[in-house]
């Protein structure tokens, strides 16, 4: 019989964007704007993507590394008000096993001329295979990388 374990943890992470809560919003809202930052390392091989972002739309974005374990990040999204506030449940699987639950909250909120993001994930992880110290690291890399992306894109290029 194989065991069964779940470890719950809370995490919260904040960042200040220099760019408008509309553009920050617009980074996960926009399927082409998610897709710069929202990826994996570069050998990364991507199936294609779901995406369908409104209140009980759905989102899948799955792939591996070369010669790796299959990765898959399944959402649908529960509150979604622009601007100011995105909440979301996901699983994570590894091939078919799941290795976590979680349910995620990203506040937006003006900071002088850019944006502080407070993103909040309470989550479940199953059977050892994944850890909150884990998807901690991995969240930081990630809201990193939307920093980069933000910092890229020109002001007048936001799609929304």
């Amino acid at each position: 019989m194989t065991e069964r374990s779940v470890t719950h943890a809370t995490f919260t992470l904040e960042r200040t964007y220099d760019a408008t809560p509309k553009r920050v919003f617009n980074a996960f809202a926009d399927p082409a704007v998610k897709a710069l930052w929202f990826a994996g390392p570069d050998d990364w091989e991507n199936e294609a993507p779901e995406f369908d972002f409104r209140v009980g739309g759905r989102e899948t974005n799955i792939g591996r590394p070369k010669d790796g374990a299959l990765s898959s990040f399944e959402a649908r999204y529960y509150d979604i008000v622009p601007d100011e506030r995105i909440i979301f449940a996901y699983d994570m699987l590894s091939d078919d096993k799941r290795i976590s639950v979680s349910l995620t909250t990203i506040e937006l909120e003006p900071a002088g001329d850019g944006t502080r993001l407070t993103f909040t994930e309470q989550g479940a992880f199953l059977e050892g295979y994944d850890d909150p110290s884990q998807r901690e690291r991995g969240t930081r890399e990630l809201l990193d990388a939307l920093g980069a992306a933000l910092a890229r894109e020109p002001a007048g290029a936001s799609r929304s």
